[in-house]
């Protein structure tokens, strides 16, 4: 990881949820943590995971604690969604990267005074020349998987509204993903308006396959 600089007043940590579902939007979370404040903030959140080692409840319990360490200024976050017109019109890498920029605007984070730490296989937007991509981020390093666990849980709130919303289809317990469920409501069903078609282009073949 690279090392701070004396320019370096922010460490931000990024990740996405949602990259691979079939429906609803992609999610990006954004933590940035003041220099002053990283030895409190390692403090409290020690101990954490990447969130798909966690389970829902374990999940939410580490977001109350984000919510709350903004509240004392420790940390600051966001998560911007893309949904599936966006990802159909113009690529999941392209929505995630647009999210991360939006991200890093909302969060005033200047490009000289920040290291941006990023998971798997994103990256920020030139200007921050600070910037270092790891793989398995959310795994090894704290603030990336608090962004993981932001990016989770919001999105995951967000499937369970759109069950809802579209109640034939169980997004409340596949958030979206491809389970053989989720295929035969589709082929029942058809697609819904928060289906991402651009992953479904064969959609002909599922409706008529047996899952």
């Amino acid at each position: 990881m690279k090392p701070f600089i004396h320019t370096h007043t922010h460490v931000v940590g990024i990740d996405e949820a949602g990259r691979g579902p079939l429906a609803g939007p992609v999610a990006v979370g954004t933590v940035s943590v003041p220099f002053k404040r990283l030895k409190e903030f390692t403090s409290l959140f020690k101990g954490v995971k990447d969130s798909k080692k966690l389970s829902a409840q374990k999940r939410e319990l580490w977001f109350g604690k984000i919510e709350s360490a903004r509240e004392t200024g420790i940390l600051n976050f966001r998560v911007s969604f893309s949904g599936s017109s966006t990802i159909d019109k113009k690529g999941i890498s392209v929505a995630i990267a647009e999210s991360v920029a939006k991200n890093l605007r909302l969060l005033k984070c200047s490009p000289k005074e920040s290291l941006i730490l990023l998971d798997g296989s994103l990256h920020a937007p030139k200007q921050y020349t600070s910037q270092e991509t790891i793989i398995r981020g959310d795994e090894h390093i704290m603030i990336i998987s608090l962004a993981s666990v932001a990016a989770k849980v919001l999105r995951d709130r967000l499937m369970d509204k759109f069950s809802i919303e579209y109640p034939n289809y169980g997004f409340e317990e596949h958030r979206g993903y491809g389970t053989k469920m989720h295929f035969k409501k589709i082929r029942k069903y058809g697609l819904s308006k928060i289906h991402r078609k651009s992953f479904l282009k064969n959609i002909g073949h599922i409706k008529n396959s047996k899952v």
